[in-house]
């Protein structure tokens, strides 16, 4: 009796994790949204996100607060902090104010950005702190 309730109850969230959540153009949420799954908001959201899926802000989307992903794909206005694991993307009508912390970013022609980014976290190819500050210190005469 135990176990199928538990199968059962596994099954659901596994649909849960691999559902899309979708806030429409024209609903605003204000408060703090957490999700297993992917997200589309193409409507506004004044709080905070988390999400271990990927977060997709369409053009008419409007974000303000704190976001953190996995991946995402901006193409609307985003005034926060983002954290996002693996690959952020900035479509051409992106507008971003706030700092960026990725693993990888792809900005279109187009997109508007203003803030800090941090990518990656280490240079690529360097083992230890002492070739890391030789790299640098080659960067500096060139500057």
């Amino acid at each position: 009796m135990f176990n199928k309730n538990n199968s059962t109850m596994s099954k659901v969230q596994e649909t849960d994790a691999s559902s899309i959540n979708i806030i429409r153009k024209g609903t605003e949420i204000k408060g703090e949204i957490n999700c297993l799954g992917d997200i589309r908001i193409d409507g506004t959201l004044s709080g905070k996100i988390f999400t271990e899926g990927k977060l997709v802000v369409g053009q008419t989307g409007n974000i303000e607060g704190e976001v953190t992903c996995k991946n995402a794909d901006i193409s609307g206005t985003i005034k926060a902090n983002i954290a996002v694991k693996e690959l952020l993307l900035l479509k051409s009508t992106a507008n971003i104010i706030g700092d960026i912390k990725t693993g990888k970013l792809s900005v279109e022609p187009g997109a508007n950005f203003t803030g800090s980014c941090n990518m990656g976290a280490l240079v690529k190819g360097i083992s230890n702190n002492e070739e890391k500050r030789e790299v640098l210190e080659k960067a500096k005469q060139f500057a």
